[in-house]
């Protein structure tokens, strides 16, 4: 009897023991050190509404009118919101842990109602430069590539293996199409400042049976990592972060414009397209004047020099410019 219990007693040691070294390969080392991290500098996590409110508030006082929805708004026959009609269930649990960043630009606007323009941001706003790779956020395949002129722009939309999709706009170029399979990591788009952008950036968004859930609560931008390996959606819930610090996403933009210092750049024109995989920028190589604008200006705006616009455009450097006037930059 002894020996039967002993050898029982063996048998659940060794299983637990099994067990436990079965879920501590569960979590990739790197992925691990980098929460260890994040923990470690979330000592006092508690942020005051009212203070972060009004830091954003400041923080985003100038941004732009968020982009209309294209899952409702904007959409012709072919793009019709596939889930329309679908049954959602209220809770899920969503495997987030094979992911890629989809550009390491901070937050210039988050996710989240405008009051001044009634209606909400669907997605977060990252910074970025012209002609920055977008990468693909997990595995999937490509559903759409298109066009909004109102709102994203030139914009791609990924369907993911675990049931979520990715919408990813304002680009200048396409490096995939419909139907292409990708994986987290993969190149798919260019960065731009096609549709209603008044600067470069990446408009991303995250959604669930299309529910646009918050992004910030399954990335941490910060620390470009996800909080956890999964994400619960709840119809209650989705549009919350989880531990979203204003002043995080500071400190990161400091180290991020330290980096990768802005570059001058050409605001796209909305009658152009994007191409696939020869990287050229969809956009007019020109500029339309503005009040208060000179040669000097727009050669300092976009990277050139007064010389050369008189060269492109027969001008002189004493020519008067007229508003509403197109000059050819290349």
């Amino acid at each position: 009897m002894k020996r039967s219990l002993i050898i029982l007693s063996l048998g659940l040691a060794l299983s637990f023991g099994a067990a436990a070294e079965d879920l501590s390969y569960r979590l990739p080392a790197s992925h691990a050190a980098s929460h260890d991290n994040l923990l470690a500098s979330q000592n006092n996590p508690a942020v005051s509404v009212e203070n972060t409110t009004k830091y954003l508030e400041a923080l985003f006082a100038e941004e732009e009118e968020p982009e209309f929805d294209i899952y409702t708004e904007g959409w012709d026959s072919k793009l019709v919101n596939c889930y329309a009609g679908v049954s959602v269930p209220q809770t899920a649990t969503i495997d987030v842990s094979n992911f890629s960043m989809p550009h390491p630009g901070y937050i210039t606007s988050p996710y989240g109602y405008r009051k001044r323009f009634r209606r909400m941001h669907k997605g977060v706003d990252l910074k970025l430069n012209i002609g920055d790779t977008i990468r693909a956020a997990f595995d999937g395949r490509v559903r759409i590539t298109n066009f909004e002129r109102r709102g994203y722009g030139y914009y791609v939309v990924l369907r993911h293996t675990n049931d979520l999709e990715t919408v990813y706009g304002h680009l200048s170029a396409f490096l995939v199409e419909p139907g292409d399979y990708v994986k987290a990591g993969d190149p798919i788009a260019l960065g731009g400042n096609t549709g209603r952008s008044t600067g470069p950036h990446l408009h991303f968004e995250t959604r669930y049976m299309g529910y646009a859930i918050n992004p910030c609560a399954i990335f941490d931008f910060a620390n470009q990592t996800t909080h956890t390996d999964t994400y619960t959606f709840d119809k209650n819930t989705y549009q919350n972060a989880r531990n979203y610090s204003p002043e995080a996403n500071s400190q990161y933009a400091k180290q991020y414009l330290a980096a990768n210092p802005s570059k001058p750049y050409v605001r796209s024109s909305s009658s152009s397209s994007a191409s696939k995989s020869s990287g050229r920028k969809g956009g007019s190589s020109t500029y339309q004047v503005r009040k208060g604008d000179s040669l000097s200006r727009i050669a300092s705006r976009n990277g050139t020099t007064v010389k050369k616009l008189c060269q492109l455009n027969g001008l002189t450097t004493n020519s008067k410019l007229r508003i509403g006037q197109r000059i050819k930059l290349r």
